[in-house]
């Protein structure tokens, strides 16, 4: 098959496109240009013309990784599950299969803008700044498919669960009739939906009234 014209793209960014003898159009980036040593009137045979194209499609899932991980973080599954995705148009196919998304997700790792345990530490973070506990913290990371291997490291480096129920009850309490026990606990209830276990916040409020009553003295 030969290349009838060899053309820069329009919408630049380092992109070729491959005007094919039969009419049909390939876009490959440079590397793809400079490896294969394209150019107008190259003939190609079926294996190289395959190989051209196996290696554009899998460039272009670089490119579309990097795109995604530049608009916010990803774990490896969210990114490997985003490039595997059928499109909404049913008649259309997901931008790569599963061995070339996994592909692009090793090299992204390889150059470090893909890391686990770096998302999980940021997942966990986030997640605790919202006053959210451990058991809350563990679900989002199982729901965004971080790895268990980097679980407990990310919570360990958090503030201690009973300065973050300290802190909540704080600012959730300040102002309130602390004479109505229904206020205790909605306080008690809020912390259970982030994700704090029964002791942790009966031991927070316990701390919590300590420290009035010394206010009081």
């Amino acid at each position: 098959m030969r290349i009838s014209k060899l053309l820069p793209s329009q919408r630049g960014g380092g992109r070729w496109l491959c005007h094919m003898e039969d009419g049909a159009v390939l876009s490959v980036s440079e590397n793809e240009v400079a490896a294969f040593g394209l150019c107008s009137g190259l003939e190609l045979t079926e294996t190289q013309l395959d190989g051209v194209k196996r290696a554009a499609r899998a460039a272009l899932v670089r490119e579309k990784a990097m795109d995604l991980l530049t608009a916010r973080p990803l774990s490896r599954k969210e990114l490997v599950d985003k490039l595997t995705a059928r499109p909404r148009g049913k008649d259309k196919a997901p931008l790569a299969d599963r061995e070339t998304a996994e592909a692009a997700a090793d090299r992204l790792e390889e150059l470090g803008y893909l890391n686990d345990q770096s998302y999980a530490r940021m997942v966990a973070e986030h997640y605790a700044a919202k006053g959210c506990g451990p058991a809350r913290i563990r679900e989002e990371f199982y729901r965004r498919g971080v790895p268990r291997d980097f679980w407990e490291e990310a919570l360990e480096a958090l503030t201690a669960p009973e300065e973050a129920i300290d802190a909540f009850l704080r600012k959730k309490l300040r102002g309130a009739d602390l004479t109505d026990p229904k206020i205790y606990q909605r306080a008690a209830n809020a912390l259970a939906r982030r994700g704090f276990h029964w002791e942790e916040i009966k031991d927070g409020l316990r701390r919590y009234g300590g420290a009035l009553e010394e206010e009081d003295r």
